[in-house]
């Protein structure tokens, strides 16, 4: 009698357990379908970034089902646009190249100009719009060979304090930049022209929105775990939150009409976070509350 008033209560556990294995296994089975979803998204991703070295990877390439061939179809297009990538740059490398030359040229033609009070005037402002053309096509070979996967940086120990020190003292006209450097700064191995660009850089981008600030700019050293962080702000007005996110951007420019007026073609930022990047550090931007504050991090050894 009692076995069978037992009886129900265990075809209801061998039920419920039944049923939970049939919910394991088809969840098993769906995850199993969805992978290339998965993999699909990771690599869109990826693409998204910049990142054509690893293909999604197509499950069963000879029998591809629907997902295969939207996987196949995502890698063929990556690979056209990073062969369009790789167009664009050499085409801007070769052209920057060639124009190096005849801009010498131009220079040199307008160096030896007379220096009479008629054409003086003149002469000057074609050697500044000179000068700018050959920063800016520095600037854009620089910014290309960062920005490659293979990026080259020759690296040695760094005394970042006294680098930020020679680079405050050779900025032009002398102008006020308050210098902060912690005592302990370990010694990294930096590539030293590439640091130097981006300390003026960034010192330049804070002068730059520093007119009319009721204090100047800063910079500040610190050590932060085994690396280094650091940070250069201005009082300045600082800009939209919702601009920030662009401002690393080649040629972005929140204020086009300022900056053409104070210089400047929205590079400057762009070969800072390039810089911290190809030493494996961090740069972001935010707002300081007056002014704009740029944290680069960079790794120990």
């Amino acid at each position: 009698m009692q076995v069978w008033q037992d009886q129900p209560r265990v075809i209801g556990w061998a039920t419920l357990a039944v049923l939970l294995l049939l919910t394991g296994l088809a969840y098993l089975r769906v995850r199993r379908l969805l992978r290339p979803l998965d993999d699909i998204r990771a690599g869109a991703m990826r693409f998204g970034t910049g990142d054509f070295a690893q293909p999604i990877p197509v499950r069963h390439p000879a029998r591809p089902d629907e997902l295969g061939e939207l996987a196949a179809t995502i890698n063929t297009m990556g690979g056209d646009i990073r062969q369009m990538l790789d167009a664009k740059r050499a085409l801007l490398l070769a052209i920057s190249h060639e124009l190096r030359s005849p801009l010498t040229r131009a220079r040199l033609n307008t160096e030896l100009l007379p220096e009479t009070p008629d054409v003086l005037p003149a002469r000057d402002a074609l050697l500044r719009d000179l000068g700018d053309m050959r920063d800016l096509i520095t600037d854009l070979l620089e910014s290309e060979r960062l920005a490659s996967p293979h990026a080259a940086l020759h690296r040695e120990p760094v005394d970042l304090a006294a680098l930020a020190g020679e680079v405050v003292a050779s900025l032009e006209g002398a102008p006020a930049v308050q210098l902060r450097a912690a005592s302990d700064l370990p010694t990294l191995a930096l590539d030293r022209t590439r640091m130097r660009l981006l300390l003026r850089n960034l010192l330049d981008n804070a002068l730059r929105h520093s007119v009319d600030a009721p204090h100047p700019p800063e910079i500040d050293l610190r050590a932060e775990g085994s690396g280094l962080r650091i940070t250069v702000r201005d009082h300045g007005p600082g800009v939209p939150d919702d601009q920030l996110p662009h401002l690393a951007r080649p040629f972005y420019r929140p204020d086009a009409a300022r900056e053409r007026a104070t210089g400047g073609v929205g590079l400057g930022l762009y070969l800072c976070k390039l810089v911290a990047q190809a030493h494996g550090g961090t740069f972001t931007v935010r707002n300081a509350l007056p002014g704009l504050e740029v944290v680069v991090t960079l790794p120990g050894g």
